[in-house]
C-alpha cells in the first residue's frame, strides 16, 4: 500500500480551501457594486467633503440624543465632527472614529483574547491530564501482565 494510500483528509481540505477561496471572492464581489454605485453618483449629491479640501470646524464629539436622531452621520459611529468645506463654503457633519472608542474597542479585544486563550489553556491542562492517566493506566496493566 502505498504511503497516505486511504487518507482522506487532504482532498477534504482542498475542498475546504477552495469552500473558503470561494465565499471570500463573493463577498468582495458583494462589496463591490456598491463602491462603484457611489462613484457612478453625480457629484452634486455626495458631501463636499468626498470632493474637495475641508477644514474641521468642531473635533471629533459623541453625537446628542437629538443629532442622533435627526443626523445621519451619527448611525455607523455615534461621533461625529463639523467640518466646512474650502471652496463651497458650506458646512457639514461627517462621521468619525473616537480615539476614546478606539481605545475602548481595543481593550475589549485584548479581553477577548486573553478570556479565550485562558479558556484553551485550561483545556489542554485537562486534555494533558487525562492522557497522562491513560498512559500511566496502561504502563500499570503493562507491569501486573508480566
Amino acid at each position: 500500500m502505498p504511503a497516505g494510500a486511504g487518507r482522506r483528509g487532504l482532498p477534504q481540505g482542498r475542498h475546504l480551501c477552495w469552500l473558503l477561496c470561494a465565499f471570500t471572492l463573493r463577498l468582495c464581489q458583494a462589496e463591490a457594486p456598491v463602491r462603484e454605485e457611489k462613484l457612478s453618483v453625480s457629484t452634486s449629491n455626495l458631501p463636499c467633503w468626498l470632493v474637495e479640501e475641508f477644514v474641521v470646524a468642531e473635533e471629533c464629539a459623541p453625537c446628542s440624543n437629538f443629532q442622533a436622531k435627526t443626523t445621519p452621520e451619527c448611525g455607523s459611529t455615534g461621533y461625529v465632527e463639523k467640518i466646512t468645506c474650502s471652496s463651497s463654503k458650506r458646512s457639514e457633519f461627517k462621521s468619525c472614529r473616537s480615539a476614546l472608542m478606539e481605545q475602548h474597542l481595543f481593550w475589549k479585544f485584548e479581553g477577548t483574547v486573553i478570556g479565550v486563550a485562558l479558556v484553551f489553556a485550561c483545556l489542554v491542562i485537562v486534555r494533558q491530564r487525562q492522557l497522562d492517566r491513560k498512559a500511566l493506566e496502561k504502563v500499570r496493566k503493562q507491569i501486573e501482565s508480566i
